[in-house]
């Protein structure tokens, strides 16, 4: 039997979640002894199916963009591509309910920016392959094993070679292999939603702010983005809609297409004039019941995925790679093995709670815009109203959302 490849650490997946570690936890001063390894079936390419744009982008926190230029992934090349938004204006399609939020009012340069995946990731692969610590492997993972009752994990490749480590991070996304063949208990239900995602051109430029719309059916999102010679007239849409719904409007041709959607965003940029190639994807919510056993941790998608409707999923995942590194850098300076499962633990009751509030939060703003029923939506735009005009507890939120 051939004996496994020995790491310290092994990180299942390359994705935005997975690369951020590898490049945090690479880079950290307590990690340089650390032989780090990415395991990801092939080589990042980029996959730009728009006329434009990434057709996935994600709405980056402030504090998740402090963890990325913090480990040197946010340079101005970076900067330059992502689109800042300074406000963000919410609204109830089925009444008069408007909360507008503004960058100036908590006192800094904007909410967040708009990043298409594509570029974020770009620049975290190109780092950890300058890495000495850390490397990736490229293959798919077809098992999952532990060496003993109590030994390390050892992953078999597709290709046959065996990795074996005393510390696997799960970040192999929502249909986490890892989790599943480690035995991790998982709660899961369905939004009833489907996301229809994609790039639109408008008829007017979009202010730099991010727009949002609850319907009855579902939530409606556009995004700011711009070009590099900065026109500022493309927006990217994620349309939940209960799954009938989005069916019905997938089938439409892009001329019909672009008036429903003119329609339902009450025409806030004028007309929308065209459209790129549309996705659709179903929504689940899911909560990894514990995220850690010996060995092995979950993070990001493997641990919790959640509604789109606030952007906070990536966000969510930003947040345990930053506390993730912080308890086993810990962990060493205290003498222990960055895999002890103490700081695994640590890493676990830190992250656990603020998920779970977070995921409550999106359920209940989901139900509550939901309902039809005519009191419920009265006291919704009332309730909306007040909060609006509740400076302190809106700009707390704000903070909040952008992690501080």
């Amino acid at each position: 039997m051939i004996e496994a490849e020995q790491f310290d650490v092994l990180i299942a997946g390359g994705g935005l979640v997975g690369a951020a570690l590898a490049v945090v936890l690479g880079r950290h001063p307590l990690a340089q002894n650390l032989r780090i390894a990415v395991v990801e079936t092939k080589p990042f390419k980029a996959d730009l199916r728009g006329e434009l744009f990434d057709p996935k982008v994600i709405a980056l926190a402030e504090a998740s963009r402090k963890l990325l230029e913090a480990a040197g992934i946010w340079d101005d090349a970076l900067a330059s591509s992502a689109c800042p938004y300074r406000r963000m204006v919410v609204r109830d399609s089925a009444g008069t309910g408007c909360v507008e939020f503004d960058s100036s009012e908590v006192h800094r340069a904007d909410l967040g920016h708009i990043v298409e995946n594509s570029a974020l990731l770009a620049p975290m692969h190109r780092a950890i392959e300058t890495m000495a610590n850390t490397q990736f492997v490229y293959q798919g993972i077809a098992d999952v094993q532990r060496s003993g009752e109590a030994g390390d994990l050892i992953l078999t490749l597709a290709d046959g070679r065996t990795l074996s480590a005393p510390l696997v991070v799960a970040a192999d996304g929502a249909n986490s292999l890892v989790r599943e063949r480690c035995g991790f208990a998982l709660r899961s239900w369905d939004y009833g939603h489907s996301a229809i995602v994609a790039t639109i051109r408008c008829q007017q430029p979009h202010g730099f702010s991010a727009r949002q719309w609850f319907m009855d059916s579902g939530p409606l999102a556009f995004l700011p983005l711009r070009t590099q010679d900065q026109d500022c007239h493309h927006v990217s849409i994620v349309w939940s809609q209960e799954h009938d719904e989005a069916q019905r409007l997938m089938a439409l041709d892009d001329g019909e297409f672009c008036r429903e959607l003119t329609f339902a965003s009450e025409s806030a940029l004028g007309d929308v004039k065209s459209i790129s190639r549309r996705f659709v994807f179903p929504l689940r919510q899911r909560h990894a019941v514990d995220y850690v056993q010996p060995g092995v941790v979950l993070v990001g998608d493997a641990a919790h995925t959640i509604h789109p409707l606030a952007g906070q999923g990536v966000n969510l995942g930003f947040a345990d790679v930053a506390t993730l590194v912080e308890e086993l850098a810990r962990a060493v300076e205290r003498g222990l093995p960055h895999w002890h499962l103490s700081a695994l633990q640590r890493y676990q009751r830190q992250r656990k709670p603020a998920n779970l509030a977070m995921m409550g939060a999106m359920e209940g703003f989901k139900r509550l815009f939901a309902s039809r029923q005519p009191l419920l939506r009265m006291v919704r735009n009332d309730g909306m109203g007040l909060f609006n005009r509740l400076a302190p507890l809106k700009n707390q939120l704000v903070r909040k959302a952008m992690g501080f």
